[in-house]
């Protein structure tokens, strides 16, 4: 029987740690965190994430901050936005929303955030933490699969584990945060010789590929964890870059799509929040 990794209850669990966290410190201090969002442009589904993002930041008790600026918009103008917020003490954790318009520059816009409020680990600084395994904030995504494999008690030591794609947003990030658990990792990409050969070793093997049912009952092993971190919309609904249906009674676990990374993400973005508040940025 292969389990689903079902990423609902526990991004449920995260929030509702947080919750008591902030009721507590407002009964304490009166004081609560700050999220602030900044969405560049009018892309349709940037608007629904950052909708989702508002709604789980006020669930918690989260003051969100949304600052919603023009497609045509200068690079030097985000900056100035971001620049603000950095200096802004009611606002602890920062997001810019991706993808950013073709003319903006996405990294001097990301570097632009201080460190101690880069809530989505995206900085150099951060990742330099992380690469070194040194306090900081994590990316939201990545810390969503290890706390997912943390709560469903599946082992990360001594696991040979795959990562097919290699951005810096998953890709990259998940992979180190699996070796700092003393997984062995391997990397498949777009220039990857026979990659299926390579994921069919896996012993937990995730998928940020961005191609829709990429991955099928072929490139996995039997008895191997799958988690799929893609998510695309169809006329058949959403659907992730695993061919999950082909994996039943084959995968040890599965995460659905939706309902498996996608809480995930988002929920840790309010942990981080959270952890920026109170720890100026230190787990």
């Amino acid at each position: 029987m292969t389990v689903r990794l079902e990423g609902k209850i526990v991004a449920d669990a995260i929030r509702q740690r947080v919750r008591r966290a902030v009721e507590q410190c407002q009964q304490d201090s009166g004081l609560k965190p700050g999220l602030a969002v900044v969405l560049v442009g009018d892309d349709p589904a940037s608007e629904i994430y950052v909708r989702q993002k508002h709604k789980a930041a006020t669930s918690v008790g989260i003051e969100s901050y949304q600052h919603h600026l023009n497609a045509e918009v200068t690079t030097e103008a985000v900056c100035e936005t971001v620049a603000a917020l950095n200096r802004d003490p009611k606002v602890h954790g920062i997001l810019v929303q991706l993808p950013l318009p073709p003319h903006i520059d996405r990294d001097q816009v990301l570097q632009a955030i201080a460190v101690e409020k880069d809530v989505d680990g995206l900085t150099r600084a951060s990742q330099g933490a992380l690469m070194q395994n040194r306090p900081g904030l994590r990316p939201c995504t990545p810390l969503g699969i290890i706390d997912l494999l943390a709560f469903y008690h599946i082992p990360i030591a001594g696991q040979r584990a795959v990562i097919v794609g290699r951005s810096s947003l998953v890709g990259l990030p998940v992979a180190l945060m699996l070796q700092q658990q003393d997984a062995t990792i391997t990397i498949v990409h777009s220039r990857t010789v026979q990659a299926q050969a390579v994921t069919a070793t896996a012993d937990i093997l995730v998928v940020a590929a961005g191609q829709p049912r990429l991955v099928t009952r072929s490139w996995v092993k039997e008895g191997a964890v799958v988690v799929d971190v893609g998510i695309h919309r169809t006329s058949q609904g959403l659907i992730g870059d695993v061919a999950t249906k082909e994996l039943e009674g084959y995968a040890a676990a599965v995460t659905p799509v939706p309902g498996g990374v996608g809480p995930m993400t988002i929920a840790e973005l309010m942990h981080n929040t959270w952890q920026a508040f109170d720890g100026g940025g230190s787990d």
